[in-house]
């Protein structure tokens, strides 16, 4: 491959809070189950939200109606990501390739030719940096630390976004282990290049896309 990937990037932020928000008609029965299952309006709403935002992004890219797309995964045998892998669209073999994260009221998908992975994550507080340290690689444990307390849970959310976005790109997940990989700043893994992403203050967000080589940058579709 010559010419590096674009990745196309959406960004969203979910309504206020009591704002009347309909359930899109272009959402299929195994999403509405879903979403109906949520407890709280606000968990409903953002699924809602990201899953009819990632139909319309996808229309635009493959020319077909939103409502008419269907979900798949790339492996058999899961529905979410370790074992059934990567999400597909079927009937595309030969792609686009796509990411979703969302984070309390921010939203990102990515799209690509390429296999990507996307992730966006508020600051955590301090408490839930100091419980996950340990499960990270060992370089990364040890960058962390170095960096002053008052700034490592803002540290930490832009390393969990960068290790995320290429778990969730590779297909594996969480499953495939914290400290496996080591995705410091800087870092690039075999065959991935990965990035941070502007993102508001308080939260952190990265994109990682199958290309062994920097990225020249990102085009997006638009934000909301």
């Amino acid at each position: 491959m010559s010419v590096p990937p674009r990745v196309r990037l959406r960004t969203l932020s979910l309504p206020a809070p009591g704002s009347r928000f309909p359930v899109p008609g272009c959402l299929d029965e195994t999403e509405r189950a879903r979403a109906a299952g949520f407890a709280g309006p606000r968990a409903r709403l953002r699924y809602v939200t990201a899953h009819a935002a990632l139909r319309e992004v996808l229309a635009e890219y493959t020319g077909t109606d939103a409502a008419r797309l269907r979900f798949g995964r790339d492996r058999p045998g899961g529905t979410g990501s370790g074992p059934g892998g990567r999400p597909v669209l079927l009937g595309f073999p030969e792609g686009p390739h796509f990411s979703l994260s969302h984070s309390h009221d921010l939203i990102v998908i990515a799209v690509a030719a390429v296999p990507v992975g996307v992730d966006v994550q508020r600051v955590p507080r301090t408490g839930t940096v100091d419980a996950l340290l340990p499960r990270l690689h060992p370089a990364e444990r040890e960058g962390l630390l170095r960096v002053p307390r008052a700034a490592r849970a803002a540290a930490f959310a832009r390393l969990w976004t960068r290790k995320e976005a290429y778990l969730k790109g590779l297909g594996t997940g969480l499953a495939r282990g914290l400290a496996t990989d080591c995705l410091l700043d800087g870092t690039q893994p075999d065959g991935w290049h990965v990035r941070d992403l502007a993102a508001p203050p308080g939260y952190a967000a990265a994109t990682a896309v199958a290309y062994p080589v920097p990225l020249p940058g990102v085009h997006r579709t638009g934000t909301a």
